[in-house]
This record gives C-alpha cells, sequence and structure tokens, in this order.
C-alpha cells in the first residue's frame, strides 16, 4: 500500500497527496548498489562506520567534509599523485584550496578502461536523420590523441583555450578530452546559439583555436550557420585557426550541398580529418599533461539572462571527483551502463554526460530534436541502445504527460534502471507519469543544482524510496540548507538554498576576476562564508527538499510569499495549457504590482474567458487569494533560453521597461520574439500608470 509523507493541496482532478511513496528499492537492488559497497569499503579499509541508513552517512560527508573526499579519491582510484598535503587548506568560503600538491589530469581518468578493457564500448552518437556511430573505448583514445597532436600543430599549449561551436556530436566529446589532455582550456556554445551571444562568452577567454561546424540540423532540417561563424571569427582577434567538423557528421545529407567553409574568415581552416599525424599515426593513447588539482579544465557560462555571461571555471580535480560520486553513488552508474542525457553543448548536462566514461560506462549521445520524426523519437533511442540511464529536463517530462505519451507500453524499455530530471522542479504529477507510463521499477531521479558546480546537490539515491514532487537527498558532501533571512536553518520551511560548507567542484573562480570580487558578489554577499545559490527550499524532517522556484522570482503578494513552481504546477495541470509563465511586478515602485499570468494554449485549445475563470479559480483555492493573477494574457510560446529554463526575470524586466535587447541576448534565446510580444503589450498589460504625486 502507498504510503505519503506529507499533505498538501490535492492536484487538479487528483485526490493524491504530495510525497507519495511511488518506488522503494528491492533489497537486492540496496545490496548491489555502488554506494552499498563503498560504505563497507569504508569500515573495512578506513574503519568509519556511520549511522545506519542514508542520512547517517550523508551527516559524516558534511560533517567530515576532509575524510569523505579524500576517501572519493582512494576508493576509485583516482589515476593522479595524491601527494602528502591536506584534503583542503584556507577558507571560510570561498578562499578554499583543494588538494594542493596532487595532479592528475580529467581525460586520463576518462580514458583509463582504453588500459583494462579497450574493445568495450565508450561512446555511441544517434541522430535525427537515423544515422548511428560508435567507438570502442581504444579507438575513443586513439582519436583523442590524434586531435590532441592535432591542437598542438596549432600552437596550443597548457593554459591556452580551445572554443567548440558544436552540437551534441562525438566531435565536442573528443575535442574536450583532447583539450584537457594538454592541459589546455575547453569551452563550448551550441550552434543554435546567435552569434552574439557566442561571443558574449568566448571574446571573454580569448581562445586559441575554435572547433566549429558550418550547419547543424533540428527538426528534420539542416541550418546554414556560416554566416554566424564569419562573425564570430572576426569577432575573436586571438585566433590562431579554425578547425572545421565536416556538415557531413552528424547532420544528414542536405548539408553536403550547402557547407563549405565559411566565407570571409581571417583565419586558417583546417579540416578535423587532416588534424594530426595521418590516420594509423598517431599514438594509441594522449601523453597526458598532469595538472594541479584546481587547474582550470573548462570554462562554463550562466544563462546570460541579466547581464553578460558568467565565465565560471572548473578544475580539472573538483570535477572528477564530483562527477564520480554523484554517478556513481547516486545514480548508481558504472561499467555495465549506457548512460545518456538528452542535451547541448550550451548546457552544463553536456559536461556531466562526459563524466559517464569517468565510470566507464558507454556514452550515448543524441544530436536534434527528441520529438523528431516522432513524439516517441527519444524514447526509441532508448530501447534501441539499451540504454540504463536516461536524463532529460523536467518540461520534457511534462510535454510527454502533456501528449498522453506511454513509451513504456509501446516500446521495449525493459533496459531501462534510472531516468534523470532537471533544468526545473519536476512536478507530482510528472513523477507519477513516469511510474504509470514508462517502468515500475526505474529509479526516478529529480536533481537540482547548475552551472555553477557543474553537477546536482539534490537528487536521488539507490538506498532511498522515491516520493512524488520531493528531491530524495542531499547528496553526500553536499552541505546544503535551508536558511531564513537572518542565517538560521529551517527544516520543514521555506527558505534560501545555501551551502554552509564547501565542495571540490565549486568554481575554481570566475575567468578574468583576478581579485575574485564578481565571484564573491555572485555567491557569498548575503551569508559571509555561505554560499548562496538563489533558489527556494524545504528541507523536510526526512531529509528530502522540495525546490519551489527560483527566489529572485519570487512571488510577494501583500506579505505571502511563494516560489513559481507551485504557481506553475497549478496552471500547468489544466488539459487546455501547454506552457505558463507567470510575472509580479511588485518591488518596482509604491505599492503593489500588477500579477501577470501568460498561458500558451495546448495544440487545439484556446484561452477563452472560461478557462481564464477556472485558472483563477484554482489559484484562489489552492494557493491564496492573493495569488489570482491581475491578467491572464495568451502567448504563442514561453520565452525560454536555449537549455529550457523560463525567462522569468528578463520578462519581469521588459514588463517594467527594459529594451528587449538588454534585457536578455536574443541569441541566447529559444524563442526571443515573445520578449518582442510581452513589450509590444506593455501598456495594456499593466494598465494606466498611477498619476503622479506631483
Amino acid at each position: 500500500m502507498m504510503e505519503t509523507a506529507r499533505t498538501s493541496p490535492a492536484p487538479h482532478g487528483d485526490d493524491r497527496p504530495d510525497g507519495e511513496v511511488l518506488w522503494r528499492p528491492s533489497e537486492r537492488r540496496v545490496a548491489e548498489a555502488r554506494v552499498t559497497d563503498y560504505r563497507r569499503w569504508l569500515a573495512e579499509r578506513r574503519g568509519v562506520v556511520p549511522a545506519a541508513g542514508y542520512e547517517g552517512l550523508w551527516r559524516w560527508s558534511v560533517a567530515d567534509p576532509d575524510a569523505f573526499w579524500d576517501s572519493v579519491w582512494e576508493y576509485f582510484d583516482v589515476l593522479g599523485e595524491r601527494g602528502s598535503g591536506p584534503v583542503r587548506e584556507g577558507g571560510p568560503m570561498p578562499a578554499v584550496r583543494w588538494f594542493p600538491g596532487a595532479t592528475l589530469n580529467h581525460a586520463r581518468n576518462a580514458l583509463r578502461r582504453a588500459l583494462t578493457e579497450p574493445d568495450a564500448l565508450a561512446l555511441v552518437a544517434r541522430n535525427e536523420a537515423g544515422e548511428r556511430r560508435a567507438w570502442s573505448y581504444r579507438e575513443l583514445a586513439a582519436e583523442v590523441a590524434r586531435v590532441a597532436e592535432g591542437l598542438r600543430e596549432l600552437g596550443v599549449r597548457r593554459g591556452d583555450r580551445v572554443a567548440a561551436y558544436l552540437p551534441n556530436v562525438p566531435e565536442a566529446v573528443i575535442g574536450l578530452l583532447a583539450t584537457a589532455s594538454l592541459g589546455a582550456v575547453f569551452s563550448s556554445c551550441s550552434p543554435d546559439f546567435g552569434a552574439s551571444a557566442v561571443l558574449d562568452r568566448f571574446a571573454q577567454i580569448d581562445p586559441a583555436v575554435l572547433l566549429a561546424v558550418p550547419g547543424y540540423r533540428y527538426g528534420g532540417r539542416y541550418h546554414d550557420r556560416s554566416a554566424e561563424l564569419s562573425r564570430i571569427a572576426a569577432g575573436l582577434p586571438g585566433l590562431r585557426a579554425m578547425v572545421l567538423v565536416p556538415p557531413g557528421a552528424g547532420v544528414g545529407p542536405e548539408a553536403e550541398a550547402a557547407g563549405g567553409p565559411p566565407p570571409a574568415v581571417p583565419t586558417p581552416v583546417v579540416d578535423w580529418s587532416e588534424l594530426g599525424p595521418a590516420a594509423g599515426a598517431a599514438p594509441p593513447l594522449p601523453s597526458f599533461e598532469e595538472v594541479p588539482f584546481e587547474h582550470p579544465l573548462w570554462v562554463v557560462y550562466s544563462s546570460g539572462t541579466t547581464g553578460l555571461p558568467k565565465p565560471i571555471v572548473h578544475g580539472h580535480g573538483g570535477i572528477v571527483l564530483e562527477h564520480l560520486k554523484t554517478l556513481a553513488f547516486h545514480q548508481d552508474i558504472g561499467p555495465d551502463d549506457a548512460f545518456s542525457w538528452y542535451t547541448t553543448t550550451g548546457w552544463m548536462m553536456w559536461n556531466y554526460l562526459v563524466g559517464g566514461l569517468l565510470t566507464g560506462s558507454r556514452v550515448v549521445l543524441h544530436d536534434g530534436s527528441p520529438v523528431h520524426p516522432d513524439p516517441l523519437a527519444l524514447w526509441r533511442i532508448a530501447a534501441e541502445e539499451r540504454l540504463t540511464y536516461l536524463g532529460v529536463g523536467a518540461p520534457f517530462l511534462a510535454a510527454c504527460a502533456k501528449q498522453g505519451l506511454r513509451p513504456g507500453r509501446d516500446l521495449d524499455l525493459s533496459a531501462l534502471r534510472g531516468i534523470g530530471s532537471t533544468g526545473a522542479p519536476l512536478s507530482p504529477e510528472g513523477f507519477r507519469w513516469v511510474y504509470s507510463t514508462v517502468g515500475r521499477d526505474v529509479l526516478l531521479g529529480s536533481f537540482s543544482g547548475g552551472t555553477d558546480v557543474c553537477t546536482g546537490f539534490l537528487g536521488p539515491s539507490p538506498l532511498l524510496p522515491v516520493r512524488s514532487g520531493v528531491l530524495a537527498c542531499r547528496t553526500l558532501g553536499s552541505a546544503v540548507e535551508s536558511f531564513d533571512p537572518q542565517g538560521r536553518p529551517l527544516v520543514g520551511e521555506t527558505g534560501e538554498l545555501v551551502l554552509t560548507a564547501p565542495m571540490p567542484s565549486m568554481p575554481v573562480g570566475f575567468w578574468n576576476d583576478e581579485d575574485g570580487s564578481r565571484y564573491r558578489a555572485a555567491y557569498f554577499e548575503d551569508f559571509p562564508g555561505v554560499w548562496r545559490h538563489g533558489d527556494w527550499i524545504t528541507v523536510r524532517p526526512d531529509g528530502g527538499c522540495v525546490i519551489h522556484g527560483r527566489s529572485d522570482a519570487t512571488l510577494n503578494r501583500a506579505g505571502v510569499r511563494m516560489g513559481t513552481a507551485e504557481f506553475y504546477r497549478v496552471v500547468e495541470e489544466f488539459p487546455e495549457v501547454a506552457d505558463s509563465l507567470v510575472v509580479d511586478t511588485s518591488g518596482a515602485g509604491d505599492g503593489e504590482g500588477r500579477l501577470v499570468l501568460f498561458v500558451v494554449p495546448a495544440p487545439g485549445r484556446v484561452l477563452d474567458d472560461g478557462l481564464r475563470q477556472r485558472i483563477r479559480a484554482a489559484l484562489r483555492a489552492r494557493l491564496s487569494p492573493r495569488h489570482v493573477p491581475d491578467v491572464v494574457r495568451e502567448l504563442p510560446g514561453v520565452p525560454r533560453t536555449l537549455s529550457g529554463k523560463k525567462l522569468e526575470i528578463p520578462a519581469r524586466r521588459v514588463l517594467l521597461g527594459t529594451p528587449v535587447e538588454r534585457a536578455a541576448d536574443p541569441g541566447a534565446l529559444a524563442n526571443p520574439e515573445v520578449l518582442e510580444l510581452i513589450a509590444a503589450a506593455r501598456a495594456d498589460l499593466l494598465g494606466a500608470p498611477k498619476p503622479s504625486a506631483g
């Protein structure tokens, strides 16, 4: 019989409370879990016996982080020199150095299976055109060695930057590993980014080499990007060379006619196939440059929707330890697994996906639309590749549920043991849809973390049950708490998500932030020595967590504060609603501002007065009378970033009069035209201006 953990307003047309237990791990699954083996190893090798259960293990990991992270290095036998130095020195945050004196290389650890089981499958690439390419660990290592030699011949040295304007294709993974093997620094943008958005990112790091495609395939069409490449190359004065990945590599035959080198590129152009030694002449393994633990591995970027994107630098060692820990202990991924996450190279989940190689698993890439040529396209790849773990964005699962898809009935997903969800809070209905239509015995893991740490610090555990709408735990080594405005911990109440202790995958800094002022301002101004992440969170007494949305997008109506996630849950449960966005203009002047709800009708549906009234009634009953919107307006789409995040803050800025081009970079958005529609309707949405006091 299902048990429940807490009560809250029942969903529309569903009397089941949130926190319903949807899955429990079997005794066998617990016994075989990698984290169970780790716990035994702790007792046998280190004499550490944490209190029983997952919560006991977590409490030990955050109470003694030095012992925990040192044990992660030893348990996974990380390749490198640990040295005799301490695990960390300095403090408080952010003045912390991890593993001073240690050296290692991310690429060496990612390719280690090439030495032990070289014929094991490492990388599979699929695309919407039906093409499939595959590399064993031996073949992947040899290709990385060739490309690394090619980059070295182009003058790339330790510390130089290599940028990639590539889709989710093997050349991007190979480029990352080749760059890392040299001790150089990698950074990527997806080719659906506009030239200005790319330059906002890459110009900050002054790359020496650009890896690029002249076009990409999405939704059944080839998108030529040669003009954008010309603008990008012209805007990077330090560029020594452009390496062109052939358009036939993962984009389909249409590209052959449209391809060719981009016009007027002010730098030498080298074909990908011509990099390095001739085929067969490259060494079987790269020569790995051993670098300090915190040596820059890559630069990833904040969304850039409220200013110039922050260039976030992560180090080799922190990423190796964090990705091993989360993938193995929380997702239970190992050498026998096939792991995929639907992403683009412009989202940190792509970097995380590459981390699957650290566990020795088979990483499966997908380039293109997840719903082309039909809504089951991504699920079909999961079936054909016998994926054991598939990760997606929460909006994708919500869309599948809205369409009434039943992939577990229509496809053979019997190999699937885990499903990951991130990018937005997954609603309780989303949890239930997975268990009713995908598989009854999968570990569904809703993650929360971000680009800042390149991981999830809230997520699943194979030792814990899955409850609808609840993130099962704070991940090992992640000292997550909920703080009130005075910095006091809260349990069972909503507060600011903070980290009270450092993690190795926290940024080693921002690029070109020599004194660390931008880094400190981003995370440490509100609570000195404590990382403020910017989300609303409730930490439950049992250790589970609920994310309520961004704290900077909170709805503050007559002193009643509420995260946007609860609002969206009510609105988007209506079958007539495909998507929604809520904006509160309070705080921009005297008195309370207007609450504006934008609704995207489902296909074949319309936003009429009847639907408006039912939405308002549901919000009044389930949230509060204060959260009934002043305006309910139809839009053709919700403005989102290219990685799928709703643009709540830029939409608010546009409503308050900020020009669209200053509110968000159109080149970084999936549908910039929607912000223009909001701007055009601003006066109507906000009503007549209040009379001035004068």
